[in-house]
């Protein structure tokens, strides 16, 4: 695993890379430990604005799990394993500030249940995402869940049902990615969302990310109730008067310099 965090003005960018390439960058016991690891410490950075997942190389986001290390595990270790993809996939979550997954390649089983739980996904159009899991012997599960919300409860009972993929057009049209480029475009597709971000509050985004986050599990009211708690916490600091007062400037400005010519 490779964390890189870049200073942006007054905030930080991260950028952490699953680096297995030799096995198309699946992820063992130890890689899922690195992996919530590295989000975790993450977390603690009050500076850090974004977090920009990858893997290395350009054919595979994350092709899965370790087959090799899978089939030998007793129900013990297997608990463990499938445990380990929950506490990746939930230290990607629970991040303070939104994750990009930046999908270069194949994202398979646990890779795509890792790309699920990320905030926003920008895939390559040669990449192809599954659930493969029920043509090895087990079923798809852990973040697998989140799945329905983002594909729908059609197309995810497709994927786990047949264990088949779909390429990325496919992906791009059933709501899994939001944004899809060809190879040249990803790193730019990438820079496009973490410059909006820092242009952004960085106060008001990490409880956008909360919000977000609580909206998934509350009943509409409750989820309004909670919006407008949001709203009034965002006025305990004077971020969104300068915010505010900025871009009114900039309009002024700009209507001035209208008038002139």
């Amino acid at each position: 695993m490779q964390t890189r965090v870049e200073q942006r003005g007054m905030g930080r960018v991260a950028y952490v890379t699953v680096a297995n390439p030799e096995k198309r960058n699946a992820l063992g016991i130890a890689g899922k430990k690195q992996l919530a690891q590295s989000f975790r410490k993450l977390a603690k950075d009050q500076t850090l604005r974004v977090a920009v997942l990858t893997g290395s190389g350009d054919k595979s986001f994350i092709a899965g799990a370790d087959l090799a290390e899978m089939k030998e595990l007793t129900p013990k270790g297997a608990r463990e394993e499938h445990t380990w993809t929950h506490r990746a996939c939930e230290a990607i979550r629970t991040l303070p500030v939104p994750v990009i997954a930046r999908i270069n390649g194949y994202c398979f089983g646990a890779g795509m249940e890792i790309a699920a739980s990320c905030d926003m996904r920008v895939g390559v159009s040669g990449a192809k995402f599954g659930m493969p899991e029920v043509r090895f012997g087990i079923p798809s599960g852990m973040e697998a869940c989140l799945l329905p919300q983002l594909i729908g409860w059609g197309k995810t009972r497709e994927l786990v049902f047949t264990g088949g993929y779909m390429d990325a057009a496919e992906a791009r049209h059933c709501g899994f990615l939001e944004k899809l480029v060809e190879p040249a475009g990803l790193d730019t597709g990438v820079a496009q969302w973490v410059a909006s971000i820092l242009a952004a509050g960085p106060r008001a985004v990490r409880l956008q990310k909360k919000l977000v986050r609580d909206w998934q599990r509350m009943t509409i009211e409750q989820a309004i109730r909670a919006g407008i708690r949001a709203c009034v916490e965002a006025r305990r600091t004077d971020e969104p008067q300068r915010l505010m007062q900025a871009f009114l400037d900039r309009q002024k400005s700009g209507k001035e310099r209208h008038d002139e010519s």
